[in-house]
């Protein structure tokens, strides 16, 4: 069973209900993420583009939702306040999930295969998340991003952090001290394009990195992946709502819109898809 994360204080959760790992093609975590030979680098771009790509895709239309419900849920916060208050349950996220996965290698019975595709699932959860946490940050800063190629770069060069802000910088030639709003802003189609590939190549390298080392602490055995797992994952969540911050900058002073009241039935649950995931409050 895919693992729930829940931040009980919040009364919010994330939960992945399905996440297909039947095959090592599928597998977007575990041994393809802990190879760095020239062999797999390709075959581990296309599967973190394909993460990234459907996170962008599914959430984009529910980003506008999303943030409009937790708005809902505290109509008397400003939107620096909505801001910290989606970073929070995003990093509760992120931990509640690194500990889960570390556990599986605690849980008798339960070998290294398993462990490997359930750190697959957590992977494809945690890219998702962050772009949903992306998105989500832009909206409040009144960016909403309907290109694709915008919506991958915009994802990318956050998770990358300083090094995407000089790759934005250079592709562009744009040195704003709030770069985000300049991914938004009029890119020709090829300068867009070649910036995202450069974004690409260095995520695959720092992400990998990173991720490998988690994945081997979290199968260490009798429980000391579980706190591997969650206070790496917290550090990597740290570090994307850091490079948020930078990359927006101060969340406006007040709400240029009305808040919208939605129906009850489509505030519960956002759209589902291949990977599924409920936020509810």
């Amino acid at each position: 069973m895919a693992p729930v994360i829940t931040a009980a204080s919040e009364n919010f959760t994330y939960s992945r209900d399905t996440v297909h790992l039947a095959s090592e093609e599928d597998n977007c975590g575990g041994a393809a993420m802990s190879k760095s030979t020239n062999n797999d680098s390709g075959r581990i771009e296309k599967v973190l583009v394909s993460v990234l790509d459907n996170g962008s895709r599914l959430q984009a239309p529910a980003v506008a939702k999303y943030v409009n419900h937790v708005r809902k849920a505290h109509p008397d916060e400003s939107p620096a306040q909505i801001v910290e208050r989606m970073e929070k349950m995003f990093i509760l996220a992120a931990t509640g999930s690194g500990s889960a996965v570390g556990a599986t290698a605690a849980v008798p019975g339960v070998g290294t295969v398993a462990s490997i595709a359930a750190v697959g699932a957590e992977s494809a959860f945690f890219l998702e998340a962050s772009a949903l946490l992306t998105l989500a940050i832009a909206s409040v800063h009144g960016i909403s991003v309907q290109d694709h190629q915008q919506r991958r770069a915009l994802v990318l060069a956050v998770a990358l952090g300083e090094s995407g802000m000089e790759i934005v910088q250079k592709a562009t030639g744009i040195t704003a001290k709030n770069w985000g709003t300049a991914i938004t802003s009029k890119i020709p189609g090829p300068t867009m394009r070649g910036m995202n590939s450069t974004l690409v190549r260095k995520f695959v390298t720092k992400y990998a990195a990173k991720r490998s080392a988690l994945i081997l602490g979290k199968l260490v055995p009798a429980g000391i992946g579980a706190v591997i797992g969650g206070a790496g994952n917290r550090a990597i969540g740290k570090g994307v709502v850091k490079n948020a911050r930078e990359a927006f900058g101060p969340a406006p002073a007040r709400w240029t819109d009305h808040l919208i009241v939605m129906p009850a039935d489509d505030a519960a649950v956002l759209p589902q898809t291949e990977t599924r995931r409920a936020i509810r409050r």
